[in-house]
């Protein structure tokens, strides 16, 4: 059974679906994808995120702040270890550095992550991280703040091998989206190809980044399978073996998702 590591379930159309969000949940159910993890972008909309997350056994949630959201305001550590209480919340995040899209934020997005960081510190949940154009940053506050017991994933990992290096050294696994799948992400393939099956997990972040064929059609769930499929290719191996593989990563992970 494959798992969803990362996903914006509340972000999808669904106007097209007679039964919602029941027909995405089917459709990855058809496909074998057994779980998933809905990640909350920012607190605005996190309580009818929740909502829909407790509509289903199989779907847990993250409750965080994503760094092009901090604009909205820095969440509190209080804040954010309320959230933690939740019994459908297993991650904190997204949160990270983002230096792409918003540079005239990053006092605020470094305040965020820190605070992200020392929630997870103190509630024992694995963080999430997003980060974009932030190499040495990201790292940086990583290496300052995180607690290496507790860790997380930086996701939708677009990088270099160094960084993954880097974030491994710290506890964290490395999440690879359908973007390996593009035909101009070679050096990407490179570093899937380096790192240690043990640290990678699987995500879809729909519904963006749908993997070839689905490139340019909103993307979800079920399309795991796709993302999974190319890193059987690229490590030679079954299919069978990375769903395993990354499904037992994400309970060691995501531990909450085990222990309830």
């Amino acid at each position: 059974m494959f798992v969803d590591s990362h996903c914006h379930l509340d972000r999808l159309d669904l106007s097209a679906l007679d039964n919602g969000l029941q027909s995405v949940i089917d459709a990855a159910s058809d496909k074998d994808v057994s779980r998933m993890l809905c990640v909350a972008i920012d607190l605005q909309t996190l309580p009818e995120m929740l909502e829909i997350v407790k509509q289903f056994d199989n779907v847990y949630a993250s409750a965080g702040v994503h760094p092009l959201h901090v604009s909205d305001g820095v969440p509190e550590i209080a804040t954010l270890l309320g959230y933690a209480a939740d019994s459908s919340v297993i991650a904190l995040g997204e949160t990270g550095l983002d230096y792409f899209y918003q540079k005239d934020t990053v006092e605020q997005q470094r305040e965020s992550f820190v605070r992200h960081l020392n929630a997870s510190a103190e509630s024992r949940l694995p963080v999430i991280v997003h980060t974009r154009d932030a190499r040495e940053d990201t790292i940086s506050i990583l290496r300052r703040h995180v607690d290496t017991g507790v860790a997380g994933v930086l996701h939708c990992f677009t990088e270099n091998w160094e960084m993954a290096q880097q974030a491994m050294d710290l506890n964290f696994m490395i999440s690879f989206s359908g973007i390996i799948t593009f035909r101009n992400a070679a050096e990407l393939r490179d570093v899937v190809r380096q790192v240690p099956m043990e640290n990678l997990l699987i995500e879809t972040d729909s519904p963006y980044l749908a993997p070839v064929p689905y490139r340019g059609k909103s993307n979800e769930p079920q399309y795991v399978v796709e993302v999974a499929q190319c890193v059987a290719d690229i490590k030679c191996l079954r299919i069978e073996e990375v769903a395993e593989i990354t499904s037992n990563n994400f309970d060691r992970m995501f531990n909450k998702a085990v222990s309830g």
